[in-house]
């Protein structure tokens, strides 16, 4: 009966319904109530990859690292391309300071939902924090493009992230050109060899077969 019912809608109707219910409730502060909705949308719809993972963000914004990161796998076991699980281990992964993973997850998530600003954000950092300040610009820009399109307050701040980029950016650009000058004038110009430097050795060419 209850695969009945999935195969005719009521049962992910109502997970959905639960689901809605987490959401409202996290943002609210309302934790355990979200905790126990989320639970129960993963109870009626047990293949739905982005419950999930939206149980692994609730976890991890409780610091419940390794509960989050066990929910995060079960919802990449459903959907790999999962765009919320590979933005949750890409958040792990930044703070303990992985910065090769946390680029692969955050470029994997913009990948699988390129108009949400989220992934792009956490990629520039993660870039900035390679050093790669040029892609970080980029990213950057781009996060602040879609927070501003979907009318998120997080904008704000990603624009203050590009200002910063953008004058990194300049500052190693410049650094290069001084140091490219410096280097030009300490090297000695060729000089042209002279004809006296040019002639052969005496008594070379006068050579005459013994013949």
């Amino acid at each position: 009966m209850a695969k009945l019912t999935q195969r005719l809608g009521f049962s992910r109707y109502e997970a959905d319904e639960y689901y809605q219910q987490a959401l409202e409730a996290f943002q609210k502060g309302r934790f355990n109530e979200a905790h126990d909705a989320i639970s129960q949308a993963i109870i009626l719809l047990p293949t739905q990859s982005e419950y999930y993972a939206a149980r692994g963000l609730f976890h991890l914004e409780d610091d419940e690292q390794k509960e989050a990161l066990e929910d995060f796998e079960k919802s990449l076991k459903h959907n790999r391309y999962e765009m919320l699980a590979h933005y949750g281990r890409g958040m792990i992964a930044y703070k303990d300071g992985n910065w090769d993973e946390a680029l692969a997850h955050f470029n994997t998530a913009y990948l699988a939902a390129q108009n949400r600003g989220e992934a792009l954000y956490y990629l520039a950092l993660a870039q900035h924090r390679k050093g790669d300040n040029v892609a970080a610009l980029k990213s950057m820009s781009m996060a602040a493009e879609r927070f501003e399109a979907a009318g998120d307050k997080r904008g704000s701040q990603a624009k203050q992230w590009v200002r910063t980029f953008e004058k990194l950016v300049k500052e190693a650009e410049q650094a290069a050109a001084n140091a490219a000058k410096v280097s030009a004038a300490r090297t000695p110009a060729l000089q042209a060899p002279s004809a006296a430097q040019l002639a052969l050795p005496s008594g070379a060419g006068d050579e005459e077969d013994e013949d």
